[in-house]
Parts: C-alpha cells; sequence; structure tokens
C-alpha cells in the first residue's frame, strides 16, 4: 500500500476513534493505532548513560513504565512511599540487570519531596527524565502532614515542589531534560478553579477531587512550558483506560463493566516512555497532552477552557503553599 494512503487511513482511524472517546481510549484504541501506524517497527533510541526519576512505581502503569526504561539501558531512580513495596519491587527490578536507585517519600509530604529531592540531586550529576505518575483516588478525605487535602497534595503541590528543586538537575545534561505528567482523561469534565481544588471535607467527593488535581496538572504543565526559560521539555498525558490495580480499589463499578476492554498497564505506559525517549522533534511545541503517541486537545467540554488569569492564580497558590523557592542542601 502507498505510504501516503496508510498514514491517512491512521489518521482518519485515529481522529474518529477520538471523537467517540471510548474506542480511543480502550484496549481497541491502543492496539488499532499500534498496528496502523506500525510502533512495532519503530527501533526506540537507547537511553544507556540517561537517568529518569519516576513515582509511583512498584505497580500497573508506573511498573511498567520503571521496566521498559530499564530495558532501554535508563538508570533508574524511583521513588515510593511504601518502604516494604519500594524495596522489594526495587530489588526485582534489579535483580533483571537493571541500574537502580530509590528513594521513600508520600508526595504529598512536602518535607519529603525536599528530602528526596537532597538525595536525588547527591545521587546524579544530570536527569533526563522526571515523571510524576503517583497518585490514588481516595474516597476519604484526609490531610497531609502539612494540613493539604492530600489528593491535591499529592498530585500538585508535591510534583511542583519536586520539579522546582530538579529544575537544575534538568538544565544540566548534554540536551534538555524532560517533565512528564501522568494525568488522566477524567479530568475533562472540569474547569481550572482553584477555590474548588482545595475545597474542605464537607465538599470533598474522591472522584471530584481527583479530576480536579488532574485538570490542574495538565494547566500547571502548559504553564512550566510558558515560564521556563531553561529549555526544559514540559509534556503531559493520559493513558486512557487501564487495568490496574488502583482502578480495581477506587473504581470497582468502573473497572467491573470495562474490564473487557482496558488496556494493559504496558499499553498504559507506552506513551510515557515515548515521549521520555522520543527525539525532541517529534513533540512539537513545549506543553503537550498527549495520548497513544497524538497531542490532543486539553478540553473537549465547552466551558471547561482555563483562562491565564485562573492559571497564574494557580502557580503563584503552588509558590505560596509548595515553599518551592527552598533548594535542597
Amino acid at each position: 500500500m502507498d505510504p501516503r494512503l496508510e498514514r491517512s487511513i491512521a489518521s482518519f482511524s485515529d481522529a474518529l476513534m477520538e471523537a467517540v472517546i471510548a474506542p480511543s481510549w480502550s484496549g481497541l484504541g491502543y492496539s488499532a493505532r499500534r498496528w496502523l501506524e506500525g510502533w512495532d517497527h519503530q527501533v526506540p533510541a537507547p537511553m544507556d548513560g540517561k537517568v529518569v526519576v519516576l513515582t509511583g512505581f512498584t505497580s500497573g502503569i508506573g511498573l511498567a513504565a520503571a521496566t521498559r526504561f530499564g530495558e532501554l539501558g535508563a538508570t533508574l531512580h524511583l521513588v515510593g512511599r511504601d518502604p516494604g513495596r519500594t524495596s522489594s519491587t526495587a530489588e526485582s527490578l534489579a535483580g533483571r540487570g537493571f541500574d537502580v536507585h530509590t528513594s521513600i517519600a508520600d508526595m504529598g509530604d512536602l518535607d519529603a519531596v525536599r528530602a528526596i529531592a537532597t538525595e536525588i540531586t547527591n545521587a546524579h550529576q544530570h536527569l533526563d527524565a522526571l515523571i510524576h505518575n503517583a497518585g490514588a483516588l481516595s474516597a476519604e478525605y484526609t490531610v497531609s502532614p502539612q494540613g493539604f487535602e492530600m489528593t491535591v497534595a499529592s498530585q500538585v503541590l508535591g510534583p511542583f515542589l519536586l520539579t522546582s528543586l530538579l529544575l537544575p538537575l534538568l538544565e544540566a545534561g548534554e540536551s534538555s531534560g524532560r517533565v512528564i505528567a501522568v494525568a488522566s482523561g477524567g479530568m475533562y469534565p472540569e474547569k481550572l478553579d482553584v477555590e474548588k481544588l482545595v475545597a474542605g471535607p464537607n465538599s470533598y467527593k474522591g472522584v471530584r477531587a481527583y479530576a480536579r488535581s488532574k485538570r490542574a496538572q495538565v494547566e500547571l504543565n502548559v504553564e512550566w512550558a510558558r515560564r521556563s526559560g531553561s529549555g526544559v521539555i514540559f509534556q503531559a498525558m493520559h493513558p486512557g483506560w487501564v487495568d490496574t490495580p488502583g482502578v480495581v480499589k477506587s473504581l470497582p463499578r468502573f473497572h467491573s463493566i470495562t474490564k473487557p476492554v482496558l488496556r494493559s498497564a504496558e499499553a498504559g505506559a507506552d506513551t510515557i516512555v515515548w515521549l521520555a525517549d522520543v527525539d525532541a522533534k517529534e513533540l512539537g511545541a513545549n506543553g503537550g497532552f498527549w495520548l497513544d503517541r497524538h497531542r490532543r486537545s486539553i478540553t473537549k467540554i465547552p466551558g471547561t477552557s482555563a483562562s491565564q488569569s485562573e492559571r497564574d492564580r494557580l502557580w503563584q497558590w503552588c509558590e505560596d503553599n509548595s515553599g518551592s523557592g527552598r533548594q535542597p542542601s
């Protein structure tokens, strides 16, 4: 078949699936794109000598991403909140011959985030990718050690602080480092609203808090790209509907209904690894949002576009409450 026709068919199929959403985000969407676009015939660049920091790696998408990075030769610095699971999972990865370092931190604890920033800075001379994957959907309202609702603390404030503290390492390599935020398509119904993002216990709903935090992650990705003059590449993505232990625990009804069409963890992790490894020229403008190696709009529902003033407000709130001006010692 003529390569131009193949590309046209792949592009049309992608657009059609994304317009309908359900087939796009399911395992069908991933498999169709992988086949139509010939991903299996594309040889990824080796990552020997590159350092990847990945949070939330002990299961699901994070473990699949860590495994693939290790296979490509990257040095792994893995961040987990549970010492036992962190140790056992890291040992399993190291047993495959991967170069593995670990740090322990709940990303919602800002003091712990500062501590691991120091550990990472002391362990490595440069950083090639920082991947924010940690985050869970909690049905119950809890607060961080610093007094913030835990969803926003672990998925907005903690990653903002860690990014701020590791920027010097991301700037120190031969090529600019990359920051990748793993978001969720569940953010689409939510509009950025800082007041609602930090709602108290009386108005807390786990699914909504998660969606609002993911919306904030994506809007911050845009703002990091706009404000950064360092050459660091900022991208966000959502993995589609993936069969993970987190989905089983947090959304059991959704899981039971959609299980036959859910993606594997490896499929969910594919775009994370691709974003970290692909030639920067393939990514286009900084601050993109991706699904299955395709750049996507961050708004699908009318009325959910963020104003620049609200993004500025979110940025200021993160700076004020994360203490991001403090550098690792």
